[in-house]
């Protein structure tokens, strides 16, 4: 869902039909960031202070910035990821910039957040391009939307009652 690198970040999970974008996080690691949660993080207000003193005390404490939180996407979710750069293109022999992906983790250490291509490649997060936009298509691969329960009534043997 996240990779343990963004496992201290607050973080909440996907939900199908939102935006998203690819974001370098605090701690250095890229994930995967609502668009607006990136833009309201980034708008922080520009204090301009005046004086030796109030730039020696912002150099040693910093504001805090407010954390922008991660969005988790469980394994199995559909994505629509834009704006492929080309050189990712023709080492992973896609047609477009936009192509529909299956998340996945892989089984390795370290980055485990990939995403897998319909010609069966598959691309670490990591190497994503900070900014890049990804839609969240459906949270798990299956194409149909769940059937509606049948009534119970209509499960019951005839004659009988429920």
């Amino acid at each position: 869902m996240c990779d343990y690198s963004l496992m201290s970040l607050p973080n909440r999970l996907a939900v199908a039909g939102e935006e998203l974008m690819v974001h370098r996080f605090e701690l250095g690691s890229m994930g995967l960031a609502s668009v607006a949660d990136v833009c309201h993080c980034r708008q922080t207000p520009q204090v301009r202070e005046r004086g030796f003193w109030a730039h020696l005390k912002r150099f040693f404490f910093p504001p805090v910035l407010e954390s922008c939180p991660a969005v988790c996407v469980p394994p199995g979710a559909r994505l629509l990821v834009r704006d492929i750069p080309e050189r990712v293109q023709q080492e992973l022999k896609l047609s477009e910039p936009i192509q529909e992906v299956v998340f996945t983790q892989l089984a390795t250490i370290g980055f485990r957040d990939a995403i897998r291509f319909a010609n069966g490649n598959e691309l670490l997060l990591q190497r994503l391009t900070e900014g890049q936009r990804v839609r969240v298509l459906a949270l798990s691969s299956e194409e149909s939307e769940l059937e509606p329960m049948p009534d119970f009534e209509s499960l019951a043997p005839s004659g009988s009652t429920v």
